[in-house]
């Protein structure tokens, strides 16, 4: 008869018919096993290669035995070519396995992907080229007084309504601006809090009316969205009021170097500088390229989104698909 793995009953059964004297023949008649199969399980899975068989002990062996063979064999090519080309999408690990989960397909952990990566670095492969790298934690010093420019009336963040804090409502906001390596040259980063939904817009100089500007094209572009944005202190945003008075749109304030304040925003502009490392000149960037960049964030899987993707969740609470 063919070949079948012994089950573990089988193992017991064997066991206790060979404490009884039974030779390997008769056990093998009365379990419907060829004699063969008796001796050979006897062979490989008796005790410390004694003559000692004891079931559980057996069927032990027998199972790391089958998994170590199994190892190399788990995942097809086809599979890991489809984890490949999201790597090379600039997709992490964790977003790669959360969206298999999704679409029901078969996966790997997100730990065995980035085994995988070190083991394709080491034979001079450039998958790890596409992972993202986080820069060294850094902190304010304590106390260090506030030397940007101060503007009077503006609403501290404290004064948002609660639904902002508590990401319950779409369409609150947050903005900063990330800057070149020549202090110059830098863009504009809008985000949607509940969503994660982000527009980026280039500036050729850090001022306000470039700011103000920017402003006003990520409002229009998610028309009727926008309901609140909250700002950094910088003096580019020193124009706010004429962006709010033409749309109607509250700006509030972070306290001066409390960047944690706006955690959205500041997460958002760590994923940012995967593709405009601090260093970088942006003097050559066009608004084509920032386009191009904020469509691959928002159509990269989060896993505080359960995986879906900012435009997926925008389009899903605004009931309108923007484009990034």
């Amino acid at each position: 008869m063919a070949h079948e793995q012994l089950s573990r009953d089988e193992r017991y059964a064997i066991a206790g018919m060979k404490t009884r004297g039974y030779s390997k023949r008769e056990i093998g008649r009365c379990l419907g096993r060829d004699p063969a199969t008796i001796c050979r399980e006897m062979k490989r899975n008796s005790f410390d290669q004694t003559d000692r068989y004891w079931a559980e002990k057996a069927h032990a062996l027998a199972m790391a035995r089958r998994h170590k063979s199994r190892k190399k064999s788990q995942y097809s090519q086809q599979e890991w070519a489809e984890v490949d080309t999201k790597l090379q999408q600039e997709w992490s690990p964790k977003q790669i396995v959360g969206t298999r989960y999704l679409e029901l397909k078969r996966t790997m952990s997100y730990e065995t992907i980035y085994r995988r990566i070190r083991i394709d670095r080491k034979q001079g492969g450039r998958l790890w080229t596409h992972m993202r790298h986080m820069s060294k934690a850094f902190r304010k010093r304590k106390g260090s007084p506030s030397t940007r420019g101060r503007l009077v009336g503006k609403r501290h963040i404290s004064e948002r309504p609660a639904a902002v804090e508590l990401r319950r409502e779409v369409g609150h906001c947050e903005g900063d601006t990330v800057m070149g390596v020549d202090q110059r040259h830098c863009v504009l980063t809008l985000v949607e809090r509940s969503t994660g939904f982000v527009q980026i817009k280039k500036l050729t100089a850090r001022s306000k009316e470039q700011a103000s500007a920017a402003l006003a094209q990520c409002i229009i572009k998610l028309h009727g969205v926008i309901k609140s944005i909250t700002l950094d202190n910088g003096t580019e945003f020193h124009d706010y009021e004429s962006v709010e008075k033409q749309f109607g749109v509250p700006f509030y304030f972070a306290t001066p170097y409390h960047s944690w304040e706006r955690g959205t925003n500041e997460n958002t502009n760590g994923l940012i500088r995967q593709y405009l490392p601090k260093g970088k000149c942006l003097k050559d960037l066009t608004q084509a390229e920032c386009d191009a960049i904020a469509a691959k964030l928002n159509n990269r899987p989060r896993e505080r989104l359960g995986f879906r993707t900012p435009a997926q969740m925008l389009a899903a609470l605004t009931g309108v698909a923007f484009q990034s």
